[in-house]
């Protein structure tokens, strides 16, 4: 059986050897749901699974698992802010009332194109096409939804829409901003890319993957795409998202922002099912395949795995990027052995094994990971390297993977701003009137050792000790889509 090493984390042989072996030592992580997996699995998820194995060696070059907890590891997190964070103006800053996404009356006035080989389908898909209003609203149960994917769906439909002014009131307030300081700024930066080898004017498609309830619409207009495939397997958080759309696009109207990129919405397990089929237009070229906080539920299995990195892939064009935030593998093992039990956390998080924290599998890894109000469900470590291999089947090739606090550290800087105006740190000293959000005792020491070493009298944009911890739990990763070849069999490889 496919597992971490004792001691120093997950072990893998020469990462050449990793397609000989894969299937042999997954087999052992998947056979507590097989039965219900082969039920449900597209046949596409599985149409080269049976060609990926991995070796496990006793050596690797992994790094080894460290965790630390100093105080100036968090000073060094703080920033000094050049103005007022005051949270009533959070309202004016973020702005996140409801949104809708769709036009349905745009879905029959596409122009479809189709690649050759697809020719001989073109009525048929022109149809499914027509068909998408259905589709939308059809009850997710009926995308085969198995294995801890229920549990999942339930949980973000069952999540109440909350205004923002309750919002506000979130012991994770900043934290949830910060995280979509991350967002916008992982967003900007590699559609920015994108744009530089364009030319003026040429369409940007996007696919968001697992897009709840549109937290992210804002950010594509503001990057001015042109049509955005939404996908997710809530299926009430997705009218959510369409809700929001709608409602940006009558306020864009008015407010005479100019054109609105065009939408589409897909019901569906992604790690479970073609979504090529179900797009409107199935020969459509992406720019972009964006995944946020969401990867880490397809390693429940391999053919789950393979199925989502696929739907990223198929339909990237070559300079494309798939981007995306998950949680670190290494950090989770790494605080749960130096816990006394299968679980640590604070005041914000917690997180429970349903694993051998020693000896976790590749697949199927699981713990329950939840956060104050936000999160509360079933995830799996996802073990980057066997990510990055599988991705290579696929075409894409590792552009970079930051934690989040190296990619604070390196864009905060171009990000200071929006840091700023969308409340992402906290103001420590707190303004006049205002309380700090963090309530254990040394929530902010990290704060004060900082402001001491300054020497004089100023306010830092921060957040608690505890948010720091959450947040240190995650990392950013970018894979670009490059040209494949046809080898001598007419399959296309890869050369990365």
């Amino acid at each position: 059986m496919a597992t971490l090493d004792d001691e120093s984390g997950y072990k893998a042989g020469s990462y050449d050897d990793l397609e000989q072996t894969l299937v042999q030592v997954a087999a052992a992580a998947d056979a507590r749901n097989n039965d219900q997996t082969e039920e449900n699995e597209d046949d596409t998820a599985n149409d080269e699974s049976n060609e990926i194995r991995v070796e496990i060696s006793n050596k690797s070059n992994d790094e080894e698992f460290k965790y630390k907890r100093k105080a100036n590891y968090y000073s060094d997190l703080t920033a000094e802010e050049g103005g007022s964070t005051d949270r009533s103006e959070a309202g004016h800053h973020t702005n996140l009332k409801k949104r809708q996404r769709e036009d349905d009356d745009d879905d029959d006035n596409k122009v479809k194109h189709f690649k050759p080989e697809e020719k001989g389908n073109k009525q048929e898909s022109v149809e499914r096409g027509k068909k998408r209003k259905h589709d939308e609203t059809e009850n997710v149960e009926v995308e085969n939804i198995a294995g801890h994917a229920k549990v999942v769906a339930t949980h973000y439909n069952a999540l109440e829409e909350k205004g923002l002014d309750e919002r506000s009131k979130s012991r994770i307030f900043h934290l949830r901003n910060f995280h979509n300081w991350i967002k916008s700024i992982l967003i900007n930066e590699y559609l920015t890319k994108i744009k530089d080898n364009k030319k003026h004017n040429e369409p940007i498609r996007v696919h968001d993957m697992c897009c709840g309830k549109g937290g992210d619409l804002l950010k594509w207009r503001k990057g001015n795409i042109t049509h955005l495939i939404c996908s997710d397997i809530a299926s009430v958080s997705l009218e959510q998202c369409k809700a929001r759309y709608q409602d940006m696009k009558q306020r864009s109207y008015r407010e005479r922002h100019g054109n609105l990129y065009t939408t589409e919405y897909i019901i569906a397990d992604c790690t479970r099912v073609r979504l090529r089929e179900k797009y409107q237009d199935p020969s459509i070229e992406l720019d972009l395949v964006s995944c946020q906080f969401a990867f880490h539920y397809s390693f429940e299995s391999l053919p789950q795995a393979e199925c989502m990195i696929k739907n990223a892939a198929e339909c990237l064009r070559p300079g494309g990027y798939f981007i995306g935030t998950i949680t670190d593998a290494n950090e989770l093992i790494a605080r749960a052995r130096n816990s006394d039990t299968n679980s640590f956390g604070n005041n914000v998080y917690n997180v429970i094994f349903d694993c051998n924290i020693m000896k976790p599998d590749l697949f199927g890894a699981k713990y329950h990971f939840y956060l104050d109000g936000s999160v509360d469900c079933p995830e799996f470590l996802v073990y980057f390297p066997l990510f990055e291999k599988l991705a290579r089947k696929y075409g894409l090739k590792l552009v970079k993977k930051e934690k989040f606090r190296d990619f604070y550290e390196r864009m905060k800087g171009d990000g200071k701003n929006l840091l700023t105006t969308t409340k992402s740190l906290e103001t420590y000293p707190p303004q006049h009137g205002l309380q700090l959000v963090g309530n254990a005792e040394d929530d902010y020491e990290h704060a004060k050792l900082c402001l001491e070493k300054e020497g004089r009298h100023v306010r830092l944009g921060t957040l608690s000790k505890s948010e720091w911890e959450a947040t240190s739990l995650y990392t950013t990763f970018v894979f670009e889509k490059v040209k494949g070849t046809l080898n001598e069999q007419g399959v296309t490889v890869y050369d990365i």
